[in-house]
């Protein structure tokens, strides 16, 4: 089966892999990096935050880092960001929070941001767009896909 996010791929000739696990698989990155063999580090939070500006923005992470907000904040460029509420989420992307995929939905324009430490995996996981398909992909080829800008979410500066 080709989802929007396979068919993106394909048509950018961007490599990765399509992978499936049991639907019935509890929500979580966690459970999807169980599922499918690989650390949580390596299966892809993506996550809409909404500025005071009106943007949205998407935010990838492992799914055992959380971000720190004074990084975030620098990031972006706005002291006053916050998750997007669910049907934010959906009306920017046209996914349900779940299994949002990190490409192929994002307008010209849009800003993502992919963790630094995220590079030194040798493979990720990112949503599909249908819950209990995953796409693995390097670190390199999901940025070429998401346009993401790599930075340090995760680790304090001094």
């Amino acid at each position: 089966m080709k989802l929007p996010a396979h068919l993106y791929l394909d048509t950018h000739n961007i490599p990765y892999e399509a992978r499936s696990f049991s639907p019935e698989t509890e929500k979580g990155a966690a459970n999807v990096a169980h599922a499918l063999g690989f650390s949580e580090r390596q299966a892809v939070k993506t996550l809409i935050f909404q500025v005071d500006t009106g943007e949205r923005v998407l935010v990838m992470l492992g799914g055992d880092q959380n971000a720190i907000s004074g990084n975030l904040k620098k990031a972006i460029g706005s002291r006053n960001i916050q998750m997007a509420k669910p049907e934010a989420v959906l009306e920017t992307t046209g996914y349900v929070i779940g299994s949002i995929p990190a490409f192929g939905w994002q307008p010209d324009g849009f800003r993502s941001f992919l963790e630094a430490s995220l590079m030194n995996e040798p493979l990720l996981g990112t949503g599909a767009g249908q819950w209990g398909e995953e796409i693995m992909i390097t670190p390199e080829n999901l940025v070429r896909a998401s346009k993401a800008i790599v930075v340090n979410l995760t680790v304090k500066a001094d």
